[in-house]
């Protein structure tokens, strides 16, 4: 329902805007630049920051051929995309950029199955950190193995190192091509020595296979004393498995748990609407009340405030297309975070604070409280009646997302509970009792004594880039679809 309402309620919004360029209609964009004028009438619909971006601006072309000689100047899309953002990270990289998220990619199916959690993947997904008392040697180390992939074929695990690719170290400036460009390579491994990083002469060939995720890495009881404490490792929001969520949880309450530990720390993101459902799949006593409230830019935020605004609001909800949700209905909820935390991942910390106790251990998360939409060359930006000519699609920032409570400030990270880092020599089994954060969370809800670990932020390796930002599914909270019946009035400048 919210999705037709959606479709229906903006039908007006330009009538009032774009006057200026009332006429671009009458001229269309020639064959070579259809992709550059997607993109264009893209961000002008859409954009979070449209209004803060002069070439943007509705008034900036009296017509369509105004807005072809502008475009014309851009020989690749790519490069009119990042000159059209606002202060985009790629020239911006230290610490002035404003749109850290938004991208664009050249196929469109390649960018669907990473959002659901399917890729070329070889089953590795680790960390790029410098090399200690670098600024451009790497070193990666093994967060974690994807089940059913090579690398669990393979001798490897957590806590591994490498700081080489087919007998190439790693850079800053070549990190991409030895890892992203083939579809197999062999990693140099390597080992601590001391305070350095060193080859220990030993090698790992891996091999990509086109891979599908199930972001629930873990989900077992842990029994502690009087406490039977869930513990669920999950590092996606992907729609496609939120059944298989629910049942996880359907797992959960069926022993009875009474304390539960989301582990998100390796979790990038993912959808708003899996977001929703897990977080009342956490509760359960809050349905139809506002988990959380999208802003988009002024002039669609403006529609959506007269005609519908309660399609604005992301609201708890106790079914899945008809199937009854497996609520925990808790009060408290740990969360265990590192730097890599993102999007949904805060989103999920943010929206449950107003209702329950959302006690936060490990890492300040990344800090991204803003949404995108995968956008489609189509009169409605959606795949209906897709351009059959290209596959360029883009996933630009287009809202804000704040809680129930009108909170949504946390550019800088959500700061943990109990801070705690995680540290390469002792990074621990996932999912063991004695893996350091998981240990502090158990220590917290039994009373117990938590294992003392390395708390020095200076002898952890600085983060550079993780495997899921390399293979393009970057830090990610997006909502399924563009609001269609839009553009039908938007193009009309």
């Amino acid at each position: 329902m919210k999705t037709i309402l959606r479709s229906l309620l903006l039908l007006f919004l330009l009538a009032f805007s774009l006057q200026s360029c009332e006429d671009q209609d009458d001229v269309d964009s020639p064959a070579n630049l259809q992709v550059n004028d997607f993109i264009w009438k893209g961000l002008n619909q859409y954009y979070l920051w449209q209004e803060d971006v002069p070439n943007l601006a509705d008034d900036r072309f009296n017509n369509q051929d105004a807005l072809n000689s502008f475009l014309s100047g851009y020989s690749e899309p790519e490069n009119l995309f990042e000159n059209l953002l606002n202060k985009p990270i790629s020239k911006f990289p230290k610490g002035e950029a404003i749109d850290r998220f938004s991208w664009i990619v050249k196929d469109y199916t390649v960018l669907e199955q990473e959002l659901q959690g399917t890729s070329k993947n070889d089953g590795v997904d680790f960390r790029l950190s410098y090399k200690p008392g670098s600024t451009t040697d790497l070193v990666g180390y093994v967060r974690y193995i994807i089940p059913n992939s090579d690398a669990s074929k393979k001798d490897i695990k957590r806590g591994d190192l490498f700081t080489g690719v087919n007998g190439t170290p790693l850079t800053i400036s070549n990190y991409r091509q030895l890892l992203l460009e083939s579809e197999g390579y062999t990693l140099n491994m390597a080992q601590f020595n001391g305070a350095t990083v060193e080859p220990n002469g030993k090698s790992l060939s891996l091999v990509k296979t086109t891979l599908d995720e199930n972001p629930i890495l873990i989900n077992k009881v842990i029994v502690s004393g009087s406490h039977k404490i869930g513990y669920m490792m999950y590092n996606g929001f992907y729609a496609n498995y939120d059944t298989q969520l629910n049942e996880a949880f359907g797992q959960l309450a069926a022993q009875g748990i009474t304390d539960f530990v989301l582990d998100l720390r390796y979790n990038g993101g993912g959808s708003v609407k899996t977001a929703t459902r897990l977080a009342s799949m956490i509760t359960g006593q809050f349905k139809d009340q506002i988990f959380a409230k999208e802003k988009w830019n002024a002039k669609v935020n403006a529609a959506y405030e007269t005609e519908d605004p309660e399609s604005l609001n992301n609201r708890f909800v106790d079914n899945i297309n008809g199937t009854k949700l497996n609520s925990l209905n808790l009060s408290k909820v740990y969360i265990l975070t590192s730097d890599g935390t993102a999007s949904a991942s805060e989103l999920i910390i943010n929206g449950l604070a107003p209702y329950i106790t959302v006690v936060q251990i490990g890492d300040y998360t990344v800090g991204k409280n803003v949404g995108s939409v995968t956008l489609y060359d189509s009169e409605t930006f959606t795949k209906i009646k897709v351009n059959p000519n290209h596959k360029y699609a883009m996933q630009p920032l287009v809202l804000k997302i704040v809680n129930s409570a009108g909170f949504g400030e946390y550019t800088d990270g959500l700061k943990p509970t109990y801070e705690q880092l995680e540290y390469v020599p002792n990074l621990g089994v996932l999912g063991d009792a004695s893996e350091p954060l998981l240990n502090t969370a158990i220590s917290k809800i039994t009373g117990a004594a938590a294992k003392k670990v390395q708390q020095d932020r200076g002898k952890t390796l600085k983060t550079f880039i993780d495997a899921k930002s390399i293979n393009g599914i970057r830090n990610q909270m997006y909502v399924e679809q563009a609001p269609e019946g839009l553009l039908k009035t938007l193009n009309k400048q």
